[in-house]
């Protein structure tokens, strides 16, 4: 019985560390997707990597930047780095159905990087990854900000709605965080 106790001991010093621990406790809450009775936890699909989080409106002056969006998500997908969407109705300019915004967002643009259902983003009723987000920096004044966020949690920097995707900022700022 003892041998049995100290391999299990030893087992458990030497098994690597669980996602769960390698992500921050603000990304680790269940959040609807987008038009699916699916959820998602950020923990589960961001653990250990870089992201960048994008508050987003389907009938925006900016929802062009969801291709823009896409193509970072293709370009890094495999280089440690998630880019995830936050619908948002708080600027007045979403979808008034979670069907048309999630048909904007994957037939108009070809969105397949994850999306959250319609929450806050600012204010008291910020949901509770933007509630960080905000603390951390600049409150979305409008529509399509985006947060680089490293592994361990923080806002590296915040770029505003008329920063493009693929902007030499953005990038340059998305390449110098994945080679720290």
């Amino acid at each position: 019985m003892i041998r049995y106790v100290i391999l299990f001991i030893s087992l458990m010093m030497f098994a690597p560390m669980s996602n769960a621990s390698e992500c921050p406790s603000f990304l680790n809450y269940d959040l609807p997707k987008l038009h699916s009775n699916q959820t998602v936890n950020l923990c589960d699909i961001a653990a250990g990597k870089n992201l960048l989080i994008v508050n987003t409106a389907s009938h925006c002056g900016f929802t062009h930047q969801f291709e823009g969006l896409e193509a970072l998500h293709e370009k890094y997908i495999n280089k440690n780095f998630v880019v995830v969407g936050f619908a948002s109705n708080d600027f007045n300019q979403e979808a008034k159905t979670e069907e048309e915004a999630a048909k904007v967002c994957r037939e108009n643009f070809g969105v397949t990087f994850t999306m959250v259902a319609p929450s806050y983003v600012t204010g008291n009723r910020a949901n509770p990854i933007f509630r960080e987000l905000n603390s951390q920096s600049e409150k979305p004044s409008w529509n399509f900000n985006k947060y680089l966020v490293s592994a361990d949690g923080k806002v590296i920097e915040h770029f505003g709605s008329s920063v493009e995707p693929d902007s030499e900022s953005l990038i340059g700022a998305i390449d110098t965080l994945l080679t720290e």
